[in-house]
């Protein structure tokens, strides 16, 4: 089997990576988290799992309800490391409403024509209608990590975008929208291993991209910025949620948490939602503990 990008990852895992990153990879079983800062050793039962995201599921099927009767708006915004886990929530989290109540917007690389507007413009005409939850995979923060990480953009850019952004998001609130963010965060070792296994399962390798291979060596540079840009953009008009996502099963379910939060629907069942994990879910304040690199 031709491996993608000609195995570029397991290259990259064999003879560059830290010694210590290669030693976790070498010694874990599949259910361990490889994060030593990680609060768990193991991954959730799957049976708990599962039982827990049943009851998320009606939940969910509920709060779209109320949004297409009442009219309201709602912007999720996914954000994270690459292979944090972005797709997989998101797919748990449209498993069972209406996916025309709750569009994905995944934008690519700007055009030549949207390179010279306004760089939030091409985001705000994707802004819910009444009843909508429209839910951004990565968003208007490429220009806040990866875009400099890579040069996409200048120093002068990004200082405008970090400007900027508070009160574009402030606008949104007050206009009506609910603006929830989620920052999902991976470890440097589980990060490996899910690109290892995307690298070796032919089902998988469309996940992979030439950002993916290109950013393995700039663990350090993805640190500093994403520090920076959560630091900058955590407001009291629209908070941060940062979610350690080590463990897929607990990740997802604090992820649909955080979006049905304190949102008020009928037949809410308070038990089902249950409450955030405070030892992986929480604001920027968690940043610090999240230290693999």
């Amino acid at each position: 089997m031709t491996l993608p990008f000609d195995g570029a990852i397991s290259r990259y895992v064999t003879k560059e990576a830290p010694k210590h990153l290669r030693d976790a990879l070498r010694k874990a079983d599949k259910n361990d988290m490889l994060s030593e800062s990680f609060p768990y050793r193991t991954a959730m039962n799957k049976d708990d799992y599962e039982d827990a995201m049943a009851r998320l599921q009606i939940e969910l099927v509920k709060y779209q309800a109320h949004l297409r009767d009442c009219g309201a708006r709602v912007v999720v915004v996914f954000e994270g490391r690459d292979a944090s886990g972005k797709g997989g929530t998101i797919g748990r989290l449209r498993e069972n409403i209406n996916p025309r109540g709750a569009p994905v917007v995944a934008l690519p690389k700007p055009s030549d024509t949207e390179a010279t507007q306004w760089y939030f413009q091409r985001y705000i005409a994707r802004m819910p209608a009444a009843g909508e939850m429209v839910i951004f995979d990565r968003s208007w923060y490429n220009r806040g990590v990866v875009e400099p990480v890579f040069g996409f953009c200048t120093l002068e850019q990004r200082a405008k975008f970090f400007r900027q952004v508070p009160r574009f998001e402030a606008m949104l609130v007050e206009d009506g929208i609910r603006l929830v963010k989620i920052w999902l965060n991976v470890g440097r070792a589980e990060q490996m291993r899910r690109f290892l296994d995307r690298e070796k399962d032919p089902l998988k390798h469309w996940k992979l991209s030439r950002i993916d291979v290109d950013g393995l060596p700039l663990w350090d540079a993805y640190t500093d910025a994403i520090r920076e840009t959560l630091l900058i953009s955590h407001t009291h008009a629209a908070p941060w949620t940062v979610i350690r996502a080590d463990d897929k099963r607990r990740a997802r379910l604090a992820a649909i948490r955080a979006v049905l939060g304190t949102a008020d629907y009928p037949g809410r069942d308070a038990q089902a939602v249950g409450a955030p994990d405070p030892l992986i879910c929480g604001g920027p304040e968690i940043w610090p503990d999240i230290a693999d690199a």
